[in-house]
Formats: structure tokens, sequence, C-alpha cells
């Protein structure tokens, strides 16, 4: 078959490079799935106490994700503490992962007995659902002895999969969503509002504690039809975050965030009245901009929560907003904003005291301390990483206060040894050489460097020089400034004003320059 010529303009055509695709993307999503923390000095159990609900679940999860040495206690707690909710999917998960996890531990004599031990679970599970409610429970006592038979010689494992609450955990699940559905239409019928916003709440809260987090926003947005009160509206909108935190769908908590604050009952009323509402939002937009990369804005939300009133672990611990915020204020405040926002807040401090080696780090670092500043914060790298909201920016928060540490040093000198500064910040001359010129391309170091002698030399800035062109400058402004003034002048005194000629009238879109008669213009009407 002939091959057919090409067209001309398609003859030298060459593939477009794809220089139009972000890799900062790719490459941070590939850093947050490699993150692998090797020596945390958590205490886990105290970590975990201090959140409930899907946060804990989360966190936990996170934790088994990214630390290896503390993967199969991280499993084995949350495997604890989802039983006593009705979230089977995530009890099956983790059942899952907790079985791989031993697997690959070398569990190889324990991990078959308690396949055997799931297995003849399961066969007395089977047995109990062809069984009358009467021999059920004779029937899960026995599949209960038989699987702890199985588990090393009798000892029954507490961590063994157990069909039988699987089972019964399924069963309560729909009938206690059966009986919710029933009353809400129930109350839709009898058309109260407050009973059907209560409805809608009571049925957002079992679907949260079954893990259907979709099915859960979707009740408590409709909620929002039956409020009749501000308290009602405010109340709905910290469902809806909490379950848009759970969801990272960080768009969503904005939005609700500024309909709650536009509530009029909360917008009018006082701020003591308001401050435990006013601080969970506060936390929420915190959270929210963080995750953004808007690690200013972040920091200023954070350091307006108020201690007294910051308790709602279903969503942020204390711990977390002293964190969250002295590093994102540590990153983007300039001296004076740290001392005046954060070293002398009296609400900031008691969050503070809670992190006693985060407050140690804002004050060397403010006291021009780097070397032990720069020491302190790598200490506490590893236990940030297990931290699901901040681990992703650790990275990025660390290099912008080394950035500010390097320009701060820098800026009352005019020459600078590299010998001293590499000391001073526990690096090598070649690494600081780097870092610096990097800052000097970004145009946050007005410097040059002398890489023989290897020291740092401010730009000598003539101030006679910009003075004068500053001067001039000003010269030209107020010449504008004064000619716009005449001329204003002088049409206010000859009466001249423009008239605008409306688009529909025609296709000429320009302006008529009109002149009254009492003038003494003599061309009555001009175009222009």
């Amino acid at each position: 078959m002939p091959v057919l010529p090409m067209p001309p303009l398609m003859q030298n055509a060459v593939e477009p490079m794809q220089v139009d695709a972000p890799p900062n993307e790719d490459n941070e999503n590939n850093e947050e799935l490699q993150i692998v923390v090797e020596n945390p000095t958590i205490d886990l159990e105290v970590y975990a106490n201090q959140y409930t609900g899907i946060a804990r679940l989360d966190r936990l999860i996170y934790v088994a994700d990214v630390c290896p040495m503390l993967a199969l206690e991280a499993l084995k707690m949350a495997i604890t503490y989802v039983q006593s909710t009705y979230n089977v999917k995530v009890y099956q998960m983790l059942h899952k992962r907790l079985s791989d996890l031993q697997a690959v531990n070398g569990g190889g004599g324990g991990g078959a007995a308690a396949a055997g031990g799931d297995q003849v679970a399961a066969a007395a599970a089977a047995v109990v659902a062809a069984l009358p409610d009467i021999a059920a429970q004779p029937a899960a006592a026995a599949a209960a002895a038989a699987q702890g038979g199985a588990n090393n010689g009798g000892e029954r494992d507490a961590f063994a999969y157990d069909a039988v609450w699987v089972d019964a955990k399924m069963k309560k699940a729909a009938l206690k969503l059966e009986k919710l559905d029933s009353d809400l239409k129930n109350y839709k019928s009898n058309s109260i509002k407050e009973s059907i916003r209560r409805g809608h709440d009571d049925l957002a809260d079992h679907y949260l504690s079954c893990g259907d987090l979709t099915n859960a926003l979707k009740c408590y947005s409709r909620a929002r039809d039956y409020c009749t009160s501000g308290k009602h509206v405010v109340n709905m909108c910290l469902n809806v975050i909490k379950v848009s935190i759970y969801l990272k769908n960080w768009a969503h908590v904005m939005s609700y965030i500024s309909k709650a604050e536009s509530t009029p009952d909360f917008s009018e009323g006082s701020k003591d009245a308001n401050s435990q509402v006013h601080t969970r939002l506060e936390c929420a937009a915190g959270l929210a901009e963080l995750q953004q990369k808007k690690y200013k804005v972040a920091a200023k939300h954070f350091l307006a929560a108020n201690f007294d009133h910051c308790d709602f672990p279903e969503m942020i611990s204390t711990s977390n907003v002293a964190v969250y915020g002295g590093l994102c204020a540590l990153a983007t405040f300039d001296r004076q904003e740290l001392k005046r926002l954060v070293i002398a807040s009296t609400s900031f401090k008691l969050f503070l005291e809670l992190e006693p080696q985060l407050r140690d780090i804002i004050f060397k670092f403010y006291e021009s301390k780097y070397a032990n500043c720069l020491t302190l914060l790598d200490e506490i790298r590893d236990n940030l990483l297990v931290d699901m909201y901040i681990a992703p920016h650790v990275t990025t928060l660390y290099t912008k206060i080394r950035n500010r540490a390097l320009i701060q040093y820098f800026s009352p000198y005019m020459s600078a040894d590299m010998h001293k500064m590499a000391t001073a910040f526990n690096s090598t001359v070649g690494d600081l050489e780097n870092e610096v010129m990097q800052l000097i391309l970004d145009g946050q170091i007005q410097a040059r460097i002398d890489s023989h002698n290897k020291i740092l030399y401010a730009k000598e800035a003539d101030q006679r020089n910009s003075t004068f062109e500053r001067a001039l400058l000003m010269g030209k402004q107020y010449q504008r400034h004064t000619r716009m003034l005449i001329l204003r002048a002088a049409m206010l005194k000859s009466h001249i004003h423009v008239k605008s000629i409306s688009r529909e009238t025609g296709s000429n879109h320009g302006a008529e320059l009109c002149v009254s008669a009492g003038s003494s213009t003599t061309t009555p009407l001009a175009r222009i």
C-alpha cells in the first residue's frame, strides 16, 4: 500500500516537549510516599489518647505506614479501639495489615495457627448464622473456644480475627440504621423542623461510626434546611468541617468556616461567649491553610486559638496547635513578628508549655543561637514525621527556617567568613556556599561570594547616588501630578465634561466632549 505524502506543515513538525506539566507535585507526592521514620521517641499510647474517633484511627494507621518500629503496636491499638465502633471495614483492613506484618516479621508458626483459627472461626460463624437465636449464644461461645484452642495450643490471641464480632456488628449497624431512618421519616411526616434536624444529625453520627464519611457528610449538610437558629447553623457547619477534614477536602473546610463566621448569632455575639467555637474554627482554618502550604496564614490562625477552650480531640490536640503554629511562625515571621505574636503572646505561651523542645527552639532562634536551634530541630524531626498533617511539610518548613536564619545572620555585616558561618550552622563550607548561592540567585541576600578566600561580601550600595535618584524620581512624579491638577482646574473653569455614549446606540464607541453655553470656548461640540 503506498504511503500518503504528509502535508507541508506536518513534514517538519516536531513533537512538543511537555514543559507545562508541574513536576513539583509528582515529586512531593513521591516524597510523601517515601517517608520512613526510624527512631521516633514518642509514647504511642499517650499520643493516641489525645484523639478520639476517626482521628485516632487515621493517625495510628499513618504511624503504622511510616514507622516500621511502631507498626505492630499501632495496628494493635487501632484494632482495640475500632472494636468500640461499627467500622467493620477498617477492622477487616487492620487485621489484614496485621497478618501481613506478622508474616513479614517471620511469625511463620504463629501465622499458620492464626490462619487455622480464622478458618475455625469462619466455620463456626456459618453455623451460628444457620441456627435460631436461642442457640446462637452457645455456638458463639463454642466458636470462641475453638479459635482459642487453635492459637498457640489453647491460649487465645486477643488480636485474632473475630468473625462473630464482625457479623454481630454488621447486624447491629443495619438495625440501628433502619431505626434511625424510620424515625427520620416519622419526623418529616410530622413536619417538626427541630426533630428533623436532630434526626439528620443522629443518622450522620451513625454513618460516621460506621466509617461511611460520604453519607455522613450528606446527612450533616441536609440538616441545614431545618436549622431554626444561628446556633444550629454553626453546629451544622462544625459537623461538616469535621467530616471534611477526615476527607481532606480543604476547600470545603474553608467554605464552611466562612459560613459559620458569617452567621449573625456568631458574628454579633461576644468573643467570650463564642470562644470555644471561635477556637475550633481557627484551628480548622489553620489546618486547611497548612495543607494548602500557606504557612504564614496558618500560623496566624493557630496563634489566635484560646488554650482554655481548645478541647476537640476528634480533630486536633493542644500539642498539635503548638507544633503547627510554632513551626509555621518560625518559618515565615520576621524577628518583630516572632517577638510580638509568639514569644510575648500570653495565650500561645500556654501551648508552648506543652512542647518544651519547640519552645527552646523558638527562643534559640530569636537569640541568634542558630547551631543549637538547628540541632534541636533535627532531634524532633522523627517525631514530626509520624504526624500525618505536618509530615509532608517538614522538609519545606525546615528549609525555610534555615534560609531565614542565614539571612538574619548575615544582615548586619558587610562581609562574613564562611568558615565561621559553617561552624555556626553545623555545616561544611561547600554545602553552605551552595545554600548562600541559591539565596543570592533568589534575591533574598544581596551579596557576592569570594570562592577563593571563602568570604561573603555584601553588595555596597552608594547611598548618595540612590538618594539623588529617589529625589529626581519624586520630582518627576510631582511635576506630573501638578500638570494633572492644572488641567483639571482648567477644565472645571471652562465647564467642560466628558459624556460617554451608550454602546447600544451605535457602532461608534467614542465619547463626546461637551462645553456649556456660558463658556468662552468657540467650538460647542467636539468628538474625541
